[in-house]
């Protein structure tokens, strides 16, 4: 079949020609790299991205196909996808679509066919930019301005895009990947697991962009979950009787978000909490931090972080573009776990609360699961 050619400005003038797949139209946003070999969909479904174009480094796409059990949200966030090489013909016995169709449907714009090795080396030397995507305007010199000119992501409140818009419980069964204290290398966090959730600790889950894995895991511990939108107050969370707290993942800058970081100020004396990615950041700052964006983040599947407090390597998942400054958190605060590709904090705890965060995602959907016990280690914390 024959295919539309589409192109990618970026904002330092550069231009990346190709084919369209997908949707049709033009976009603009944040040019990024994920490095993970699977997992695909729930990349695509994924709140955090919201804002980007994500391009995958692995250098064929969309051969295990589309099915409707890998989704991590109610749609798609991103802007746009660029991958070096489409498969059409899924061969996964779960696919119920094509990638192409998928984006399609979603109105997402797809790139394929461009060098993406070029691109991401461009991006590790310069840093992420905005770029612009389209397959109406195919003007190079049209392109580089618009990017130029749209705004970045820097700044943005990017948030108030993916939030629920009123509070519920998730309902939902057990996690797709059920671990036990039988799995080889594996710390069960299954001791505490109640027979039924509405029985166990209730934790309120603050959803600034939620993957869907996260409540999943909360309810395999034996918690009754019930979700409120980014935007609740301390007083709104409280209202809720919670044994605890959750701070989800989300998109974009955390600096905007003052009424995030207010909202988890007044909760860090009262509940337990655990934040993840975007929900550490928010932490950091409440606690008294700093952040500062990284050049070109950390996407991918395969990211080595030192747990400082026994000494292992943990392989997690991560996808932010920004971190909390190690030197700007207060003495109350420790550093529990650190990059070991960049030695930026992955990792932090309340020295007189239980309160802690990370950066990476211990839920890994798609991803290695090294980290599950951080939600045992919340388990714990709710008594």
């Amino acid at each position: 079949m024959k295919r539309k050619p589409a192109k990618l400005a970026l904002a330092d003038g550069s231009i990346f020609s190709g084919h369209a797949f997908g949707a049709e139209g033009e976009v603009f946003g944040e040019v990024v790299f994920n490095t993970s070999m699977t997992g695909y969909q729930e990349i695509l479904t994924d709140p955090s991205y919201c804002g980007q174009i994500v391009t995958m480094t692995y250098p064929l796409i969309g051969n295990y196909g589309i099915n409707l059990e890998d989704v991590e949200s109610n749609g798609l966030s991103l802007r746009g996808f660029v991958v070096r090489e489409l498969c059409q013909t899924p061969s996964n016995y779960r696919s119920t679509s094509t990638l192409d169709d998928y984006l399609a449907d979603a109105g997402i714009i797809g790139l394929e066919g461009i060098d993406t090795r070029a691109l991401v080396r461009r991006i590790r030397t310069h840093g992420a930019m905005t770029g612009v995507l389209s397959t109406v305007d195919l003007d190079a010199e049209s392109l580089v301005a618009k990017a130029q000119q749209s705004p970045a992501l820097v700044g943005q409140d990017l948030v108030q895009e993916v939030i629920p818009e009123k509070a519920s419980s998730w309902q939902e069964a057990l996690p797709k990947f059920v671990r036990t204290s039988t799995t080889p290398g594996y710390d069960s966090i299954h001791d505490d697991v109640v027979s039924d959730p509405a029985d166990g600790p209730h934790v309120v889950a603050i959803d600034y962009g939620m993957k869907w894995n996260i409540p999943r895991h909360l309810r395999q511990i034996g918690c009754k979950v019930t979700v409120v939108p980014g935007t609740a107050t301390a007083e709104e969370v409280l209202a809720q009787n919670p044994d605890g707290v959750f701070l989800s993942n989300g998109p974009g800058d955390p600096r905007p978000l003052k009424y995030a970081v207010e909202t988890i100020r007044n909760l860090i004396e009262k509940k337990p909490i655990f934040g993840i990615c975007l929900g550490q950041q928010l932490l950091g700052l409440a606690c008294g931090g700093d952040i500062f964006k990284l050049k070109f983040g950390h996407r991918g599947a395969n990211q080595p972080v030192l747990n400082k407090q026994n000494g292992r390597v943990e392989i997690t998942t991560q996808n932010h573009g920004f971190a909390i400054a190690e030197d700007s958190l207060p003495d109350n605060v420790e550093v529990t776990h650190i990059n070991l590709n960049d030695q930026t904090v992955e990792g932090i705890r309340h020295r007189d609360f239980p309160v802690f965060g990370v950066q990476y995602h211990p839920e890994a959907s798609a991803g290695p699961h090294d980290s599950h016990y951080l939600f045992g280690e919340f388990r714990k914390a709710l008594g």
